[in-house]
């Protein structure tokens, strides 16, 4: 085999290993290709359990408005349109102790609880220290903003917040700039702290089956992670054009360096 031959399926074979295929890139792929429907059962998440330093948004109603007016820090009619950091200085944030303190009622712990428990006991509360049944009390309870941290390659990084109950992987990112070319959707990395210590899982976005993972709905707190492919590593490209390129410098310094020698 002469050089030319040499050298052209040398360019051939690197193009081809260092290119980022079309099958790292689409989410939600149907693996097995012997089924025509996937069904996806249901996952049944555990509900969140509060933990410090989270930040709650409370608000109680009554039939008269001025008899709950004590028990709040800011004016019920404003809380809809609050910014994240109005709702963070006006919420209610959980201290190291897990309590929080609100105005007339004091401190409560719920530090382990979930929203819905917390509401409850607001509620008590409430009715057995100053109001009767016909006051109509009506509790929300609710965390001020979806908070979850994500790192690594994807468009932008950071804390991000999101003002809605339930949010999956894949609205976090897209709300993050979705995952860069070189990002690795066959292992994304989520970290979770519990009560029992911090839990580690990764995910494969590109499998369908993935929704039927428990990771799959994030929980406030999760941090995500997103591991560079090792075409980044290489430096050869993302893509055939990219990969071409670089192979055609790789030679022309060669050419060059061979003949520079010669003479």
């Amino acid at each position: 085999m002469n050089k030319p031959i040499f050298y052209l399926l040398l360019s051939i074979s690197v193009l081809f290993t260092s290119c980022i295929p079309t099958q790292d890139l689409i989410y939600l792929q149907k693996k097995n290709s012997v089924q025509t429907e996937t069904s996806i059962s249901a996952v049944v998440t555990k509900p969140y359990r509060l933990q410090t330093n989270d930040v709650l948004s409370i608000n109680i109603k009554a039939i008269d408005p001025k008899l709950v007016a004590i028990f709040s820090t800011t004016n019920q009619a404003e809380l809809g349109s609050k910014s994240e950091s109005g709702l963070y200085f006006d919420g209610f944030t959980v201290d190291d102790h897990g309590n929080i303190r609100m105005p007339i009622l004091g401190e409560i712990n719920v530090i382990g609880f979930t929203l819905d428990e917390v509401r409850t006991r607001i509620e008590k509360q409430l009715l057995a220290e100053y109001f009767n049944k016909e006051a109509n009390i009506f509790v929300t309870v609710k965390l001020a903003g979806f908070r979850y941290t994500i790192n690594g390659e994807v468009g932008s990084t950071g804390t991000k917040t999101l003002f809605q109950e339930h949010v999956n992987i894949l609205e976090a990112i897209a709300n993050a700039g979705d995952i860069t070319l070189t990002g690795n959707r066959k292992a994304v990395t989520i970290i979770r702290q519990s009560p029992t210590g911090s839990q580690m899982h990764d995910l494969d976005l590109t499998d369908i089956n993935v929704m039927q993972s428990p990771y799959f709905y994030l929980q406030p707190n999760d941090y995500i992670y997103v591991k560079p492919l090792k075409q980044k590593t290489w430096g050869t490209g993302k893509t055939g054009i990219e990969s071409l390129g670089t192979i055609i410098t790789l030679l022309s310094l060669a050419t060059t360096t061979f003949l520079l020698l010669k003479n």
